[in-house]
């Protein structure tokens, strides 16, 4: 199943979550606890950053819940591609998802097949 992580801005969490849900893929949504910013504010404050994420993703326990080794990050953070699968490393890849909520359910139908 893809592995989505998002902020938990309730707005941006809700549109997200119904926009897998609709998709009618199996996917994983990881929501970071960025004190309700939206990505691009938490990314602009230091709280949605390569390193933090890593952190993040480390701590969840997916490792011990799934052995896919990708992370689908928000279209508006694509410039933290690189150094995300730095600090992941262990054969982490960082796929850049779509900018728009409404694009979701098609990329991930694309990325499933």
């Amino acid at each position: 199943s893809p592995i989505l992580i998002t902020t938990n801005f309730s707005l941006t969490y809700f549109i997200i979550s119904g926009e897998v849900e609709t998709s009618k893929v199996p996917a994983w949504l990881l929501v970071m606890n960025v004190e309700g910013q939206s990505v691009l504010t938490a990314w602009a404050a230091g709280k949605f950053v390569p390193e933090l994420i890593a952190g993040f993703i480390k701590k969840s326990g997916l490792k011990e819940s799934t052995s896919r080794k990708e992370i689908i990050i928000p279209g508006y953070v694509a410039q933290l591609q690189g150094e995300l699968e730095d600090e992941l490393g262990d054969g982490w890849k960082v796929i850049v998802g779509p900018r728009e909520a409404g694009e979701v359910p098609k990329f991930l139908k694309e990325y499933s097949a």
